[in-house]
């Protein structure tokens, strides 16, 4: 079972959608039992950093899942739930994260270039680490969807694919058994349910 982390950020249907429309059990929850019991977690997200790093050290999940990722429990962090995992975010301020994957979260500032904040719409991978886990099937040049007005940054040694606005954005990163796409899969397509299928029905280290 793929549990879900419910933490009040975000609209978590499309993603549970996307998992049970490819043969994943999952089970949306905040439950300390539920989340020690399941195979792999997901921690999504939408919003505001801060925010989302309170709502989780108020329920004890940032521990939680400190101690989990600790003992080798695969987790997947999506769009805000991906920048959580980082050390840092200067979003409004500059405020811990999980600590999972070393760098910091910093603003997209592309206006020189001519494109607008936040970032969204469809963007190309340049994959770094075809052998990662996530990317198998993936080619080079696959477009996925993005919303978001910050990105990880400092973070090259995690990097498995990148895209391009304005800056080189951290599209798919891993530490270990911690992974992350700041991109939605469940918006991006065949190509976002290929990366949800790796992580729900690939190795135990994805």
């Amino acid at each position: 079972m793929i549990a879900v982390v419910d933490y009040g950020v975000g609209n978590l249907y499309s993603l549970v959608c996307s998992l049970r429309h490819i043969g994943a059990e999952a089970e949306v929850t905040r439950d300390e039992a539920a989340l020690r019991s399941a195979e792999k977690i997901i921690l999504p997200g939408v919003g505001a950093f801060g925010d989302a790093a309170e709502k989780l050290r108020a329920l004890k999940l940032d521990a939680l899942l400190k101690q989990l990722t600790a003992q080798g429990k695969p987790l997947l962090g999506i769009c805000l739930g991906m920048q959580l995992l980082f050390t840092q975010s200067e979003e409004y301020g500059l405020h811990e994260g999980l600590g999972l994957i070393p760098g910091r979260v910093v603003p997209l500032a592309p206006e020189a270039a001519g494109l607008k904040v936040p970032h969204m719409g469809w963007n190309s991978l340049d994959i770094r680490n075809p052998d990662d886990p996530l990317m198998a099937g993936i080619r080079q040049g696959d477009y996925v969807y993005f919303v978001h007005s910050f990105y990880a940054a400092h973070c090259d040694p995690a990097l498995v694919a990148t895209a391009q606005y304005g800056t080189t954005v951290a599209a798919v990163v891993r530490n270990g058994n911690v992974c992350g796409t700041q991109f939605h899969p469940e918006k991006s397509g065949e190509t976002g349910l290929r990366i949800l299928t790796s992580f729900a029905k690939g190795a135990a280290v994805c």
